[in-house]
């Protein structure tokens, strides 16, 4: 089966907020995917792209060995939309003219439209826009007219309508650009004629159908966690091939208060789901002794989870397909080897961290989303909202909220003090409006003072993110009241606990986890 996709694809020429385009024109409910600017064009053109947009990037376009426009993107007679080195780089390889600008020009800025064009289509003739660049646009290419412009930039905008090329010296993609949404909306539908089609019926319509090809008469295993990831990638691939589904809980031990519990009750007693659990707390603690490198913690739990998993595997006779909720983010933070050029910020166990040497074909539905568009299909999917809500939870688990060695006694002291977190929290917070929140033991100790004698006991760091996607995120601001009854429970009802601090870095620079 077939499915007809409208797909804008990104190119990206090492921008810091390529992947915001894309979750912006998924906004628009048009399919979009991030590809390095020197992918191999029949990778692009298997994609069948509606239309590009060019990211922008740190290079100078007139600077030796800098990014260059591939030759399919202008030879498709496709739109183009060219963001900040995008639209510089469209100028550059047409015959306009860029150059270093007198005055940088980053922050917000005032934009100017002074022509009407399909591109500006419902928006104001001033726009409060962010840009981030040193070189500008001097001389627009031939058949190019000028439709916009800032103090700093007299070519913030221009476009060649006939051929529906356009650029932008700002950054739509970021919040700082409040209608930067609307206008890359414009460019799809106006100039690259889509409907915005892409829902999340569509997406599990043609989830489906590949599963199925992909599998045929093969038995998958899929390794649950419980999380709202592999719980969607659960849900989604029992709908293509049913019960050649056997759900693998592994029980590793770094799970949260209660949590296996939840899980069973939930796959196999309500959702009626094939499930064997496994309880190897005792094999990953023991490979985790000694080990204190959170990088070195992702690539021991990953490797133990696919040992185990070949282990029951073995015992369910033929598997041959291991499934995972594997999402963009996560390939996109471990610089996965389909983005070889990216910088890896950290390795998910599973992407990164999986060792070479697999007997399974991985499936993973799920690969190209953005959290927020996993919970909508898990919504489509009628999974319980109390699964589909739930919390986002690493796949290490509380080892990589522990900073250092994990043991069952700092797992312990952790896990009751996330408890508490998330009960306060949670109750606090009835409409979800805080993204994610927890517990984290840094293995530092204080002075105090309990019980009239002196304490020298841990620091509980609390973090809770305000977010859309997680590629992003703010410090949540709690109100003093829930703070205060945190700490108050904490240092109270955690043995061991003298001190609770909450942590106010946003990512960037800080991500959210704590490693």
């Amino acid at each position: 089966m077939t499915i007809d996709r409208e797909t804008v694809v990104i190119l990206d020429f090492g921008s810091q907020t390529a992947q915001l385009i894309a979750r912006r024109v998924r906004e628009c409910q048009v399919y979009s995917e991030l590809l390095p600017a020197d992918a191999p064009p029949e990778d692009v053109q298997a994609l069948n792209p509606a239309g590009f947009i060019l990211s922008g990037g740190p290079a100078s376009v007139y600077e030796p060995g800098a990014p260059t426009l591939p030759d399919y993107v202008l030879a498709s007679g496709k739109p183009v939309l060219g963001i900040c080195y995008g639209m510089q780089l469209l100028t550059h390889h047409l015959g306009g003219e860029v150059a270093p600008a007198e005055r940088r020009e980053y922050g917000l800025a005032e934009l100017h439209v002074d022509k009407l064009d399909a591109l500006f289509r419902n928006l104001p003739d001033a726009l409060t826009v962010w840009m981030s660049h040193g070189d500008r646009i001097e001389q627009p290419p031939a058949g190019f007219r000028v439709l916009a412009h800032t103090d700093n930039s007299p070519i913030a905008a221009m476009g060649d309508p006939g051929r529906r090329l356009y650029g932008i010296q700002f950054h739509p993609e970021v919040v700082h650009t409040p209608r930067g949404c609307d206008l890359i909306r414009n460019f799809l539908h106006d100039a690259c004629g889509l409907r915005g089609a892409w829902t999340p019926g569509a997406f599990i319509e043609e989830s489906v159908a590949a599963v199925r090809r992909q599998v045929g008469d093969g038995q998958v295993a899929l390794g649950l966690s419980g999380g709202v990831d592999s719980s969607v990638t659960a849900a989604l691939v029992h709908r293509a091939v049913g019960d050649q589904l056997t759900c693998i809980f592994v029980d590793h031990g770094l799970l949260r208060a209660g949590e296996a519990d939840q899980v069973i009750d939930t796959f196999r007693r309500n959702m009626g789901l094939r499930l064997v659990f496994v309880d190897a707390t005792d094999e990953f603690l023991g490979a985790l002794r000694g080990v204190s490198d959170p990088e070195k913690k992702r690539q021991v739990i990953g490797e133990r989870f696919v040992r185990i998993f070949e282990r029951e595997a073995r015992k369910l006779g033929q598997i041959d397909f291991l499934a995972q909720g594997t999402i963009y983010p996560d390939v996109i933070e471990s610089a996965a080897r389909d983005r070889p050029h990216a910088k890896r910020i950290k390795t998910h166990h599973n992407v990164g961290g999986l060792p070479e040497d697999m007997d399974f074909e991985l499936v993973e539905p799920l690969r190209y989303l953005f959290k927020d568009e996993v919970r909508n299909i898990g919504l489509e999917l009628g999974l319980p909202a109390e699964i589909v809500r739930r919390q986002p939870f690493p796949g290490p688990g509380l080892a990589v909220r522990i900073l250092g060695e994990v043991t069952r006694k700092r797992l312990e002291t952790l896990r009751a003090a996330d408890a508490i977190v998330c009960t306060e929290i949670s109750a606090a917070d009835p409409k979800h409006h805080v993204w994610q929140y927890f517990a984290a033991l840094p293995l530092v100790r204080s002075v105090g003072v309990m019980g009239d004698g002196r304490s020298y006991g841990h620091l509980i760091a609390v973090r809770a993110v305000t977010s859309q996607d997680g590629m992003t995120a703010d410090w949540a601001r709690l109100s003093d009241e829930v703070l205060t009854r945190i700490s108050t429970r904490i240092v109270n009802e955690v043995p061991g606990v003298n001190r609770v601090v909450y942590d106010i870095t946003s990512k960037p620079p800080a991500t959210i986890e704590w490693e």
